[in-house]
């Protein structure tokens, strides 16, 4: 059905998603339909995903239903303005996990995907602020490297340098 899945990344997902959002709980997963949401229906969770809506235009569907937790995993850095997606979400629990802006990588751009694109890589301390700009409270974090199997230096690198950021944050 899917092609390769991101096996390592879906873990420590999950795992910290289970650390944070303990079953049973009713997510809505920002973004369509896709293979993590299965794995977390697979868990005990009850996923409703959004549609494709553009969320910078309709930052109000996140409203649409009443939910114990929002989830958006590698979502916020394809949106200019998630800011306004985040002011937006009633839930009391959100769990997000975005790729980490890389010095030795530039941002990614799909070719031929108008929306696979990243308009954000976020640094750490960026992301940290625009949730607690947002109203949101951090109460938990974690990093992971991205390694992939290839020859050269940026595969060296992508071994211990982590590309991959969650948060758990609260409302205040």
């Amino acid at each position: 059905m899917y092609k390769k899945l991101p096996s390592k990344r879906y873990e420590h997902t999950l795992a910290f998603l289970q650390k944070t959002v303990p079953t049973p709980a009713t997510i809505l997963d920002l973004g369509v339909r896709n293979p993590f949401s299965e794995i977390m229906e697979a868990n005990g969770y009850t996923v409703i995903n959004t549609e494709g809506e553009d969320l910078d235009l309709l930052p109000e569907i996140v409203k649409k239903h009443k939910v114990d937790a929002v989830s958006a995993f590698e979502i916020f850095e394809h949106l200019i303005a998630p800011f306004n997606v985040l002011r937006e979400i009633e839930a009391t629990k959100l769990i997000t996990t975005i790729p980490l802006n890389l010095w030795f990588a530039k941002a990614y751009r799909s070719k031929t995907d108008m929306w696979d694109r990243h308009y954000h890589e976020f640094e750490d301390w960026q992301f940290d602020w625009l949730l607690e700009k947002s109203g949101w409270v951090i109460k938990d974090k974690k990093k992971w490297t991205s390694p992939i199997n290839k020859i050269g230096f940026r595969p060296i690198l992508r071994k211990f340098t982590p590309r991959y950021y969650a948060v758990f944050a609260e409302r205040k």
